[in-house]
C-alpha cells in the first residue's frame, strides 16, 4: 500500500490508493479494516484508477444488551432539581390560576408548541442559589419564597413549522415580576435573535419590575432599560409578536407596544403605564384595571392592541395566522401559498360600487372579490375604522391592503386612521410585503376637533410612510380620490408600480358639490328662479365630474389604465407577479425625520 491517504472535508470520506498488483478482495479487506479502525467512510483505489475498487463504512455503534450503567446519583439529583423548578412558584399561586382564567406557564408552552415543540430552554437555574433547598446559600427553605427560573422562561421552539425565540413570564413567581436574573435571560434572548434572524414571541404576564429588588437591574447598562433598546434594534429586523395574558404594568407594558404585533386576551389582559393604585395616588382618579388599560381601551382608543383574542387557544390561532404572512427576517420574501379563487366572483365588482360618490358600501365586499378565499386577516379592526388595514393573499402572494372604508364617515381620513395606516405600511415595508391601496376617500377630514387631534401630524406620517416604502405598490382608484387623500393612498406621484382605475374612479382637488360651492357660489346665488338655479348647479356638477373622471385621467396619462371591474383580480395578479423583483432605493441619508 502506497502513502496516499486523502481525507475529503466535503464528504468525510478517506480515499486510499494502493499498488497496481492488488486484487478486489485485498482492496475490500483494506477498506473494511480502515473504516472500522478510523470510524470514517473509506474508498480504496487501485493504482491510478479514478473509480474505487472497494468502499466501506464504519459499523454502527451498538451498546451491549447487558450494559447496566445508568443515571448516577448525581444525575438523579439534578433531574430532581429540574423537576422541582418546573413546578413553578408557590403552590397557592398556581392554585389561583384557574379562577383567573389562566394556564400555568408550562401548560401554556405545551399549548403553543406541543409536548416536544420547545427545542431547548435557557436559564432554568436562574436565581437557584437564592431559594432552592439544595443550594448551600439557603439557610432555611421557605416554600413561599420560591423563585424558579426567576419567574421568566426563555428558549427556542418550533411553531407551525417555523423556528423562533420565545419568552414567557411565570405569574406564580411574584406575579411575573422582573428581577436581575430574569432580565439577563430576556436580554440574552433578544440579542441572540438579532444574530439568528428568527422571529421572537413574547408571552407576557408581568406586573413590572420587582421594586424591592431593583438594585442591579433597573438603571444598569444591561438592566431592564436595555429591553427597549433591544426592541428598537430588533424592530424591522425580525417579526416581534407579543401576546398579553395579564395586567402588564409600567416597564412590562412597553414590550407589547414595542412589538410589531400585540394581541390581548379578553377577560385577563391589561396594560398601563401605572397601576390603578398608583393612578389614584398621583391623580386621585379611581378606576379599575379593565377601564384603565383593558382590551377595549387599547383596541378601540389607543390603537396599541392589533387584535383581541377570546381566550388562550384563540390567541394561539391568531398568531399562527399572522405569522403565515411574515418572513423570518428582513430581506427575505414572505411565504407564499397555493392560489385560491376569491370567496365572491370578481364579476360582481361593478355592481357593488355605487355610482354616486356619497353612497356607502362595505370595502370588505370588494376585498373578498380580489383576494384569495379565506385569506383576509384584518388588523386593528376597531381603531381608525375609516381605513381598513389587512393582510390578504392574491394568487397565493401575501399583500398588505390599505383601503378606505366608505361605511365609516364616507371613508374620510381621520387622525387615528392616518396613524394606523402609516404604521401598517411601515411594517409591511420592513418585511417585504407588497402593498395594495384601494382608494375611495373624500380626503383628510377638516374641522377644529381633528386639528386638536393632530390631523396634520398624523396625516404627514401616512404620506411619509407611503413615500418611503420600497416594496411593490399597486394603487386602485375605486371611486373618489379627492384632495390629499390620493397622495397618502399611493397616488401617481408616490412611485407606485401602477395606478389603475375602475370606471367609477374620480381624481380631483375636491368633490363636485364642494367644488361648485367654492367656485360658483355667488353666481348661483344670483339666479332668482330656484328651478333654474338647481338645473345650472346640476350642469356644473356634471361638467366638473367629467373633468375629474378616470377616462380623462387616463387620456392625459395621469393614471396607467382604466380596467373593467370584473378583471381587477387578474390585473392585480399579473402586476404583483411582474413587479415582484422590482428594485427601488431611497436617497443616501441616515434616516428621515418624520416618524
Amino acid at each position: 500500500m502506497e502513502n496516499h491517504l486523502q481525507p475529503s472535508d466535503a464528504d468525510r470520506t478517506m480515499k486510499v490508493r494502493i499498488g497496481e498488483g492488488a486484487n478486489d478482495e485485498e482492496a475490500s479487506a483494506i477498506a473494511t479494516a480502515l473504516a472500522e479502525h478510523l470510524g470514517v467512510d473509506v474508498e480504496v483505489h487501485v493504482g491510478d484508477a479514478d473509480a474505487p475498487a472497494a468502499t466501506a463504512r464504519p459499523p454502527a455503534i451498538e451498546y451491549p444488551l447487558d450494559d447496566d450503567l445508568g443515571p448516577t446519583a448525581r444525575e438523579e439529583a439534578l433531574r430532581s432539581e429540574i423537576e422541582d423548578i418546573l413546578q413553578g412558584g408557590p403552590e397557592k399561586y398556581r392554585d389561583r390560576l384557574p379562577e383567573q382564567g389562566k394556564l400555568f406557564v408550562r401548560d401554556r408552552l405545551d399549548l403553543w408548541f406541543g409536548e416536544d415543540g420547545v427545542k431547548f430552554e435557557d436559564g432554568k437555574f436562574a436565581a437557584f442559589d437564592e431559594w432552592h433547598p439544595d443550594s448551600p446559600e439557603v439557610a432555611e427553605y421557605d416554600p413561599g419564597d420560591r423563585l424558579p427560573a426567576d419567574g421568566m422562561i426563555t428558549g427556542a421552539a418550533e411553531f407551525e413549522g417555523r423556528e423562533l425565540h420565545f419568552m414567557a413570564n411565570d405569574f406564580t413567581v411574584k406575579a411575573g415580576s422582573m428581577a436581575r436574573r430574569g432580565v439577563e435571560k430576556f436580554l440574552r434572548m433578544q440579542e441572540r435573535a438579532l444574530k439568528s434572524g428568527k422571529p421572537v414571541l413574547y408571552l407576557m404576564d408581568s406586573s413590572g419590575g420587582r421594586i424591592d429588588q431593583q438594585t442591579g437591574f433597573f438603571a444598569n447598562r444591561e438592566g431592564i432599560g436595555k429591553y427597549y433598546y433591544n426592541h428598537s434594534m430588533l424592530s424591522g429586523r425580525v417579526p416581534q409578536i407579543c401576546v398579553l395574558y395579564g395586567p402588564c404594568i409600567a416597564g412590562a407594558a412597553y414590550t407589547p407596544v414595542f412589538a410589531d404585533f400585540t394581541i390581548m386576551v379578553e377577560g385577563m389582559s391589561a396594560m398601563a403605564i401605572a397601576s390603578p393604585r398608583m393612578v389614584k395616588m398621583v391623580t386621585g382618579e379611581e378606576i379599575d384595571m379593565r377601564d384603565l388599560g383593558g382590551p377595549e381601551i387599547h383596541a378601540r382608543y389607543s390603537g396599541s392592541a392589533d387584535l383581541v383574542a377570546r381566550d388562550e387557544a384563540h390567541a394561539r390561532d391568531l398568531v399562527a395566522r399572522l405569522l403565515a404572512y411574515l418572513p423570518d427576517k428582513a430581506g427575505e420574501k414572505p411565504p407564499q401559498s397555493e392560489s385560491k379563487p376569491p370567496t365572491y366572483a370578481p364579476a360582481g365588482i361593478d355592481e357593488l360600487i355605487p355610482e354616486s360618490p356619497n353612497r356607502p358600501y362595505d370595502v370588505f365586499d370588494l376585498i373578498e372579490r380580489v383576494a384569495d378565499a379565506e385569506s383576509v386577516f384584518e388588523l386593528r379592526p376597531d381603531y381608525g375604522t375609516e381605513i381598513v388595514t389587512a393582510f390578504v393573499r392574491i394568487d397565493g402572494r401575501p399583500v398588505g391592503v390599505v383601503a378606505n372604508q366608505p361605511t365609516e364617515r364616507s371613508g374620510a381620513i381621520f387622525p387615528d386612521a392616518a396613524e394606523k395606516a402609516a404604521e401598517f405600511i411601515w411594517t409591511c415595508d420592513a418585511y417585504e410585503i407588497p402593498l395594495l391601496y384601494l382608494c375611495d376617500t373624500p380626503g383628510f377630514m377638516a374641522g377644529s376637533q381633528v386639528e386638536k387631534d393632530a390631523i396634520l401630524e398624523k396625516g404627514k406620517k401616512f404620506i411619509y410612510a407611503t413615500s418611503s416604502a420600497t416594496v411593490p405598490k399597486q394603487t386602485v382608484i375605486v371611486r373618489k380620490a379627492y384632495g390629499a387623500g390620493i397622495y397618502a393612498m399611493g397616488g401617481p406621484a408616490y412611485d407606485p408600480e401602477s395606478v389603475i382605475a375602475l370606471p367609477s374612479g374620480e381624481i380631483g382637488i375636491m368633490g363636485p358639490e364642494a367644488a361648485i360651492n367654492a367656485v360658483y357660489a355667488n353666481k348661483l346665488a344670483a339666479i332668482d328662479d330656484p328651478e333654474a338655479r338647481a338645473e345650472r348647479e346640476r350642469e356644473l356638477r356634471e361638467e366638473y365630474r367629467q373633468d375629474i373622471d378616470a377616462h380623462r385621467m387616463a387620456s392625459e396619462v395621469v393614471i396607467d389604465e382604466v380596467v373593467p371591474p370584473s378583471t381587477l383580480r387578474e390585473e392585480l395578479e399579473a402586476r404583483f407577479a411582474f413587479y415582484e423583483t422590482v428594485e427601488k432605493s431611497l436617497p443616501n441619508k441616515k434616516h428621515g425625520t418624520v416618524l
